[in-house]
């Protein structure tokens, strides 16, 4: 829940003996890893759904046993008045953090979370904005969790709170205002044996079809929020564009409710707009964010609203098409093309060039909503800890949503939408895919992979710039790296931590461009084909017929039309080409590049091989 200041105290203090010894009786048992995964985080759940071991938020919340055996807990609750929702003990081992982030789901947002400190130490802080406090044992805190926050505990002893969620009644909120007030008598809350008391526990479900209303009411709050990032090219007429969309979305919602209600013939028309936004939403909103925790846009979207907006049986909110269709269409899908490269080799450019035939259908540009659209193939998901995703991760699911998103987006050369693909080929170019080649193989066994590679010097130069430009900032948060991190993910990231941004850039470099050779070489030699980024800029006729050779096409006449002036600078071009331009960072790239040397060799003889690309 969003609130005025960061941080409030309320005037209460608790029996911290007491409380220590009802955590201590706790079995082992009831401690459980936190639902993140997080290391050295570790719940026991007091209120859940059903009172099962569960970390769910929508549904009958009841007392699990250890609540049951924890009098004083429940008197604490109870006491306060309010109706509680989900409700633990969190444990932070020695040394432990809770990485920085903001509370952004739909639960969050009339809800606060209440915390009082059972086992703690003066030196673990509570960060949250730009300010930090350490909340003492027996303490009550509440706290904006709508602004990013984080935990320290670098500490030999565990750290353990007693953490509660609530709406707060207004008896609760003005107990919270009593806090400002210096003057406020600190009220100690004693416990009494022998006293049952039961907590109030929500019991409302999410609604099976969210009303209009609310739906503009958490829409409008999230626009009230929404601002460019720093250094987004015309990011004013960006968030325009996606404010648009959003209110659009809101007026088709209303009209559908008022034509259904919550009536199940109604349910996949709601499942069809809600999916339609979130596409939309997944490539309008890059480079938009909320101005106070700086958290994209599409990802508070998604959490605040889509997620919640429909709870319907599960077999009706995936509103998959029929069987039939669905196999009929994704069947149109054949022998699509990849663009693989390292980052700011010139993939776009290339992209753009090949894009311009009558030929080819594409989804519009860079399709990272494609894969990260999908939370479990996310890093920070179970299992994936970087973009590098292989053929195990291609489940049937997740192949068919991959099949059906690149069906929905279609468009052709001029941008119009194609509802199939027809005669056309699909092509597709977006960087973190380079690192996923066997994941696409297996959903498209007779796909064809376009590998162009540059220079390092020239590479290497571009992705310091585009680092330093702040303009491709892909994961604003990793635990594991100071600051933000741009452009791909490849596995062993966190081993750049610190080190010198040439450093870092040549290492995406070459991890990027190994890892493309050792996938394509376990690909039949008729799948592939090498294009050096020199060769495109010398002689883009001659490269663009030798693609066009290998990929069974035409030089058609839009293509030969693109191909009789000199190629523009694509979309994604910092400053203009220049073959020397790297010398400007060249003090610094002289001694990564022994270190990228033997790659470099196996780049040239692979072109050679290939019978593609020059080789110098």
């Amino acid at each position: 829940m969003r609130l005025p200041k960061p941080f409030y105290r309320l005037p209460l203090r608790f029996d911290v003996a007491r409380l220590r010894a009802e955590v201590a009786a706790l079995p082992a048992q009831a401690w459980v890893r936190h639902p993140n995964a997080i290391e050295g985080n570790s719940a026991a759940r007091l209120i859940s759904v059903d009172g099962g071991e569960n970390d769910d938020v929508n549904g009958r919340m009841q007392a699990t046993s250890h609540l049951e055996q924890s009098p004083y807990i429940r008197q604490i609750l109870a006491g306060l008045g309010v109706v509680w929702s989900r409700s633990r003990l969190l444990r932070l081992a020695p040394g432990a953090t809770v990485p920085e982030h903001a509370d952004i789901n739909y639960h969050w947002f009339t809800r606060v979370r209440l915390h009082i400190p059972i086992v703690t130490r003066p030196e673990v802080r509570f960060y949250c904005a730009d300010q930090s406090v350490h909340m003492a044992a027996g303490e009550a805190w509440v706290f904006d969790n709508w602004r990013s926050h984080r935990v320290e505990n670098f500490t030999p002893d565990e750290r353990i709170h007693l953490v509660a969620d609530t709406s707060g009644s207004a008896n609760f909120w003005q107990l919270v205002a009593q806090s400002e007030n210096p003057a406020a008598q600190v009220r100690q809350v004693p416990y009494i044996a022998d006293r049952q008391l039961t907590p109030l526990m929500e019991r409302a479900r999410l609604a099976t079809v969210m009303t209009p209303g609310e739906v503009d009411f958490l829409i409008l709050d999230l626009r009230s929020e929404l601002v460019p990032q720093e250094n987004v090219p015309d990011g004013r007429a960006l968030a325009i564009r996606y404010h648009g969309v959003l209110e659009a979305f809101c007026k088709d919602w209303r009209q559908l409710y008022a034509l259904y209600g919550d009536e199940p013939q109604g349910w996949p028309e709601f499942v069809r707009l809600r999916d339609s936004v979130r596409n939309a939403s997944r490539e309008l909103s890059q480079g938009l964010m909320m101005r106070t925790n700086r958290v994209a846009a599409h990802q508070v979207l998604e959490g605040r609203v889509l997620r919640a907006m429909l709870s319907l049986p599960e077999q009706t909110a995936a509103a998959p098409p029929p069987v039939q269709r669905s196999r009929a269409r994704a069947s149109n899908i054949e022998e699509p093309i990849f663009i693989v490269s390292a980052p700011r080799s010139g993939s776009t450019l290339l992209f753009e060039t090949l894009a311009a035939s009558s030929q080819l259908c594409t989804v519009g540009g860079e399709a990272h909503w494609l894969v990260e659209g999908i939370e479990a193939l996310r890093p920070g998901a179970p299992g994936i800890d970087s973009n590098r995703l292989t053929a195990r991760h291609a489940t049937d699911v997740i192949a068919n949503d991959i099949r059906k998103q690149i069906l929905s987006r279609l468009q052709d050369q001029t941008g119009q939408p194609l509802h199939e693909p027809g005669s056309r080929r699909f092509l597709e170019k977006t960087p973190k895919n380079s690192l996923r080649i066997p994941f696409f193989n297996h959903i498209f066994p007779d796909a064809r992979f376009v590998f162009l590679w540059r220079d390092p010097r020239e590479n290497i130069s571009s992705i310091m710039e585009a680092w330093r430009s702040g303009k491709w900032r892909t994961y604003p948060k990793l635990e594991g790296f100071d600051g933000p991190w741009s452009m791909l993910l490849p596995p062993g990231w966190r081993d750049m931590n610190g080190r010198p941004l040439a450093e870092i850039a040549a290492w995406q470099w070459e991890q990027t461009n190994v890892q493309i050779l050792d996938d394509l070489q376990s690909l039949g030699r008729e799948r592939w084909t090498v294009l050096e980024y020199d060769e495109l800029l010398r002689d883009p006729a001659g490269a663009i017929a030798r693609l066009c050779e290998f990929l069974r096409m035409q030089v058609d006449s839009a293509l030969a039309e693109r191909l009789s002036a000199p190629l523009p600078p694509s979309r994604y071009t910092l400053t203009a080409p220049a073959s020397d331009k790297w010398r400007a960072n060249e003090a610094e790239i002289a001694p990564v590049l022994p270190s990228v040397q033997a790659t470099w060799d196996r780049l040239r003889v692979s072109g050679a091989a290939q019978g593609v690309g020059h080789v110098s």
